[in-house]
């Protein structure tokens, strides 16, 4: 149960779809697998467009033990190449206690409505405030603008959590697709033993290939195995 939420915590934190600098995010469909303590996890990211400017986002890790699904719902603004969320939703299920969780922001009042086990409650929040997968869409584009490092404020549990992000260097890896170069980014938390590193594929708009998360000795990882974008599979790298 625990490198489920490990795992599940790790490609939420760290993952990067498809997105041209110029253009609207590109749809895809990949998957991941991880084998941790003698159990396989297998993680589906999937971008699909519902309308014009808006993009469902999902999230989903399974092993025999249950699943974690997060899901977002979001806008995409082509003349400032941000994005907004608009529905954020979590799902844990026989992994530990089940829980759910929801957001629904209101970009005209500026807030945010949490209901979180039944308990609903608002906040306030500002323009570019994002959700736990948002985000993503809004790192890629930074990326691609030749950013190096990225900070973003994220709607979290009742409250503003900021996340903070730097590339650390380049590196070559071999991956079931393929050899394909790649650069490491790093996200740390203050106060925090948890690091999380994930390598980018620089030649294909920073698709991630590997994610791992480092805490207190242990290490989970988790290798691209699957990769397809506007419908079409990459055979290969």
């Amino acid at each position: 149960m625990q490198c489920l939420r490990a795992i599940a915590l790790c490609v939420a934190t760290l993952v990067s779809p498809f997105v041209t600098a110029a253009d609207a995010p590109t749809t895809f469909d990949n998957q991941y697998k991880a084998k941790l303590y003698g159990f396989n996890i297998t993680v589906t990211n999937r971008l699909s467009k519902t309308a014009d400017n808006q993009y469902d986002l999902l999230f989903k890790a399974e092993s025999m033990l249950g699943s974690i699904t997060e899901q977002s719902k979001l806008q995409w603004n082509p003349v400032q190449q941000t994005v907004s969320p608009l529905h954020y939703s979590y799902a844990r299920r026989g992994v530990g206690k089940d829980r759910t969780a929801e957001l629904s922001f209101d970009w005209k009042k500026k807030t945010v409505t949490n209901n979180v086990q039944k308990t609903s409650w608002q906040m306030d929040i500002a323009q570019k405030v994002q959700d736990k997968l948002s985000y993503q869409i809004q790192m890629q584009q930074d990326l691609l603008n030749g950013q190096k490092s990225f900070t973003y404020q994220i709607a979290d549990g009742g409250r503003l959590k900021e996340y903070k992000f730097t590339i650390v260097g380049e590196e070559m890896l071999d991956t079931p697709l393929g050899k394909v170069n790649t650069i490491k980014v790093k996200r740390s938390r203050d106060n925090d033993e948890r690091v999380t590193y994930a390598w980018l594929a620089k030649d294909w708009s920073y698709l991630l290939v590997r994610l791992q998360q480092e805490e207190k000795g242990d290490a989970y990882t988790i290798y691209i195995h699957k990769a397809s974008r506007n419908g079409k599979a990459i055979e290969k790298f």
